[in-house]
């Protein structure tokens, strides 16, 4: 039987798959639909695998399972032991907080079921803002791939066996990717966690359902060269229009990663022009396989599968140990993009391509050589001494996190502020709306509530413990009276009881993981039961930028006659610090009933304010942050 041409562009098709995956990663605000390279990965599988078999099967009658799984094997586990044990090692002795369930992350690997292990954890793909996040989070997709690998031949067994037809056996297959597309979008509709329905076997089928049901219909073998000048135009014309969507599609704020729009047919749209790119560049006939092949695309495609492991680990351990990401956000990202290239390149000469051609009798005479003290080949003992050395602290480090205690979120101090202080706020903002729809026809006199302040000062002082963190008797008074609807993410939700003592007719509505586009229907809410008050205090931007159109958005459901109080962000481990302060000192320049309450500037040089993440305040950073805005309000607000 005849080998397959190698299709050239497949490694083009492969450099961009994980280029996007990894501008996600770096920056997924502005690369929004990047991580929807992995279906490019999965296509390119499920189209090459169940050609190769088929072809096997239509000229001997049978395939050769135990080549296929050998193949499979020398190809994925050289490179993801490495890694495995390399991470271990590192984290035993740079990073122990990871360490806790590091055997079974280890094990679940090795034997292709760690998206399962993922779901049953409740470990989320598109949390980014977490002390103990996982290096491992993005080998869900190496499972699914080892699962497909395992399950393959005997699936196409059955089908040549039962279905024989080809026809049949495409319904057969498109069928079952139609199913697994519906079945994301019913789970997603039903309210299923989301990492459920984005690490699922069932419903990622689909990209290599299509991928295996293009190769019944668009077999490499059949396709011809000699076609018509116009069919050749028609196939580049089908390839570019392909092409443009995806790249729109990687771009586009309709594929956020957790949109409805992705779950129920923005990802199988995506995947379904992936699959028809897949086989234009298949065909001879078209000219975009030249198109796609070039040294940079070809380098890149070749150790896409070394970048795509290395990606994550090298993000995760290089962001750990800088504290001042949004100073140095370009220069880190060149730094991390070259560490990834750096190391993928050296495992692909040292361990993926020797790998490839690797036997029983070469392992055995390379060890025997090593040992042998005659050995004279200094480089050869020098790669198994550094290999021992991983070896030995990646086994410690997977022997000894039985033992290792998980850092617990929901038991740290800030936590249990959060939790408390959430408590709170729901039992108050009940009394209090109900006491707002009372009083909503009266109009507060300003020019008495400041005499009233006045001559309190000195016989009824109040907070007077929070004085010495640079707010006055005065203003604390002041603040007795203001009324505040507050919305804020989890810096507010932290010091919402400090926020509520020195404002205690403020409505604080804040919450953990809070971002922008939440507060338009909170706005909505308050102002049809008529208790928005006519001060907004907004704290949200330390979980992701906006743009100056959810800024206008958010103004304008406010309206002319309140003031806004924005709260900027000092989140310095985050790349869009710089981004959302910039935006929110542009919008004050355009909205008069805007006020920027610059916590960033207040707060920069006082890194003893904050817990270990550098962006919540602790219980003495609580008392600034919320001396430091009550101050503000008091100065410009409508009593």
């Amino acid at each position: 039987m005849a080998k397959n041409r190698f299709i050239t562009g497949y490694s083009g098709l492969r450099a961009l798959a994980v280029i996007g995956v990894i501008l996600y990663h770096l920056d997924p605000n502005t690369f929004i639909g990047g991580y929807l390279g992995v279906p490019i990965f999965f296509v390119l599988s499920g189209y090459l695998v169940t050609d190769h078999m088929l072809k096997s099967y239509k000229h001997t009658g049978k395939y050769n399972n135990k080549h296929f799984y050998l193949t499979r094997v020398k190809k994925l586990y050289p490179q993801m032991v490495t890694l495995l044990w390399l991470c271990a090692a590192y984290i035993l002795l740079f990073q122990r907080n990871l360490l806790a369930k590091l055997n079974q992350i280890v094990a679940t690997n090795l034997l292709n079921v760690y998206n399962f292990w993922q779901i049953s954890n409740g470990q989320s793909y598109f949390e980014r803002f977490a002390a103990n996040e996982s290096p491992f989070t993005h080998l869900w997709t190496m499972s699914i791939e080892g699962q497909f690998y395992i399950l393959w031949p005997l699936v196409i067994f059955l089908l040549v066996k039962f279905a024989k037809k080809r026809k049949r056996v495409f319904w057969i297959l498109f069928g079952l990717s139609i199913a697994s597309a519906i079945e994301m979008a019913v789970l997603y509709l039903r309210g299923a966690d989301i990492n459920r329905i984005y690490y699922g076997t069932d419903t990622r089928f689909f990209a290599l359902g299509l991928g295996a049901a293009l190769a019944i219909i668009w077999p490499i073998e059949n396709l011809k060269t000699n076609i018509t000048k116009s069919d050749t135009k028609l196939l580049d014309l089908i390839g570019f229009t392909s092409l443009v969507v995806m790249l729109a599609m990687f771009f586009s704020k309709q594929v956020e990663a957790q949109s409805a729009f992705v779950y129920c047919g923005g990802m199988f749209l995506f995947t379904f022009f992936t699959t028809v790119l897949v086989g234009v560049i298949a065909h001879p006939g078209s000219h975009w396989n030249k198109w796609m092949t070039n040294p940079v695309f070809s380098w890149i495609g070749s150790r896409s599968y070394g970048i795509y492991l290395y990606q994550f680990p090298v993000m995760i351990f290089f962001e750990d140990k800088v504290t001042d990401l949004a100073d140095h956000v370009f220069l880190y990202h060149v730094i991390e993009i070259g560490l990834i290239l750096i190391l993928s390149e050296v495992t692909y000469r040292l361990i993926e391509k020797p790998m490839s051609k690797i036997t029983w009798q070469k392992t055995k005479n390379f060890f025997l050589q090593v040992i042998d003290s005659r050995e004279k080949d200094y480089v050869k003992r020098t790669k198994a001494t550094l290999a021992s050395i991983v070896f030995l602290f990646g086994s410690i480090g997977i022997l000894v996190s039985p033992h290792a205690k998980a850092v617990d979120f929901n038991k740290s101090q800030l936590a249990e502020r959060i939790t408390a202080n959430k408590k709170e706020q729901e039992k108050e903002n009940k009394q209090l709306i109900a006491k707002m729809k009372k009083r909503k026809k009266t109009e507060a006199d300003s020019s008495n509530i400041i005499k009233k302040a006045e001559k309190a000062v000195k016989t009824h002082p109040v907070n007077k413990s929070f004085v010495k963190y640079g707010i006055s008797q005065l203003d604390l008074q002041l603040a007795q009276h203001v009324q505040v609807t507050a919305l804020g993410d989890s810096v507010m939700a932290g010091s919402s009881d400090d926020l509520k003592k020195l404002m205690p007719k403020a409505l604080i509505d804040a919450a953990v993981s809070r971002q922008l586009n939440v507060a338009f229907g909170l706005l909505d809410e308050y102002k049809n039961e008529n208790v928005l008050a006519n001060n907004v205090l907004i704290g949200l931007g330390t979980n992701g930028p906006f743009s100056m159109e959810d800024v206008d958005h958010l103004m304008h459901q406010v309206g002319q006659k309140r003031h806004v109080f924005w709260i900027n962000t000092h989140v310095p481990t985050r790349q869009w610090q710089g981004q959302v302060n910039g935006l929110l000192k542009q919008a004050a320049k355009k909205y008069r009933n805007l006020t920027v309450i610059d916590w960033y500037g207040y707060s920069k040089n006082h890194p003893n304010w904050f817990y270990d993440d550098h962006t919540h305040p602790n219980l003495k950073g609580s008392k600034y942050y919320s001396s430091f805005i009550t101050k503000t309000i008091v100065k410009e607000s409508k009593f």
